[in-house]
């Protein structure tokens, strides 16, 4: 009996093998690049995930010297996102969302905006729209791989198109695509701000103690805008007796943020986001100018028109010279002069 028999193989079962060895050799690589997601794959991923990953963990945020440490509780439950943030440090407080409700409860001492609140960056608006193609004013490339909180990542950068935007680096975790990490940097590689997990579990296992409120304090409410608020979104973000000259190309009108007796318009470039406020000058001078916290610019300028003065603020991920550039473009009209003097 020949070696070939003696292992149950024939000459012509082995040359049969090694054909189809040969034809996996030569299309097995092709498919499976094929099949490789891309920068782009990853990106349209990213938004979703956000919402429709639950999880729970630490984190930590830097913009700035500002440094926090937050814990984060994430549900996504029959269709509802529910989410519960505490803060670590820096002070007492906690942020309980469910849906488009969001409850901000914070200690007695001192007067916190919400907005100051909720970190940009991953937790934004602008990361789960899709007002305009983001590749239109961002490269998008495949960085690599790593390993964040116990997970394996790819990495992804988005490097900026124009001047009038910064980069950044995504870390998306590889089953879900949720961020665990991520760098917003200017052209020249400086990190302006950072948010990573020090420590995360994604789990479907949320109970409904863990998005409770458990701090005492002074609570504030407030409703997202958007389609689910029952308002149209188109009609949201009008500027009523005013106009911009000039806006970063691919940065549309979002949303329309609340500002007391004044107006304000937020606009996005489906990753970054900027809010314009006009408001009739208090008696108090306000300083003009840019100042510039991690990635967040704001910047400042009075107006005259007519014998009104109005304060513009341009607040958002811009460069300090676009926001100046931005805020020098606004124009107001008299019907909005003639309704400052209005009591």
């Amino acid at each position: 009996m020949s070696k070939a028999r003696y292992f149950g193989r024939s000459p012509t079962d082995l040359t049969l093998s090694g054909f189809l060895a040969l034809l996996l050799a030569m299309f097995m690589p092709a498919h499976v690049a094929a099949v490789e997601k891309t920068a782009a794959d990853w990106l349209e991923q990213l938004g979703p995930a956000l919402n429709m990953t639950s999880y729970r963990g630490v984190f930590v945020y830097a913009r700035g010297a500002s440094v926090h440490s937050m814990q984060i509780a994430h549900r996504y439950h029959n269709g509802i996102v529910e989410e519960r943030l505490v803060m670590q440090d820096g002070g007492s407080g906690e942020i309980v969302r469910r849906g488009m409700n969001v409850v901000c409860v914070l200690p007695e001492q001192g007067k916190v905006h919400l907005e100051q609140i909720i970190p940009s960056g991953p937790f934004a608006e602008a990361f789960t729209s899709k007002l305009v193609p983001v590749s239109r004013w961002y490269s998008a490339e495949l960085k690599g791989e790593d390993r964040i909180a116990g997970y394996e990542v790819v990495t992804i950068g988005l490097t900026a198109k124009d001047r009038h935007r910064y980069s950044h680096n995504l870390w998306l975790e590889k089953s879900t695509g949720l961020l665990v990490k991520s760098h917003v940097r200017t052209a020249g590689g400086e990190v302006l701000e950072h948010f990573q997990f020090t420590s995360l579990e994604i789990t479907d296992d949320i109970p409904d103690s863990e998005l409770q409120i458990r701090t005492e304090g002074r609570e504030i409410s407030r409703t997202l805008g958007g389609k689910d608020s029952g308002e149209e979104y188109s009609k949201m973000p009008r500027m009523h007796g005013w106009h911009l000259g000039w806006r970063p190309e691919g940065f549309e009108p979002a949303a329309a943020p609340r500002s007391g007796k004044g107006q304000a318009v937020a606009f996005s470039d489906g990753l970054a986001a900027f809010s314009v406020f006009v408001e009739p000058a208090g008696k108090v001078t306000m300083p003009t100018g840019a100042s510039r916290i991690g990635a967040t610019t704001i910047y400042m300028r009075q107006l005259e028109s007519g014998d009104r003065a109005f304060l513009v603020t341009v607040v958002g991920e811009l460069p300090p010279a676009s926001a100046r550039q931005v805020a020098e473009s606004v124009r107001i009209d008299e019907a909005f002069v003639l309704g400052a003097r209005e009591p």
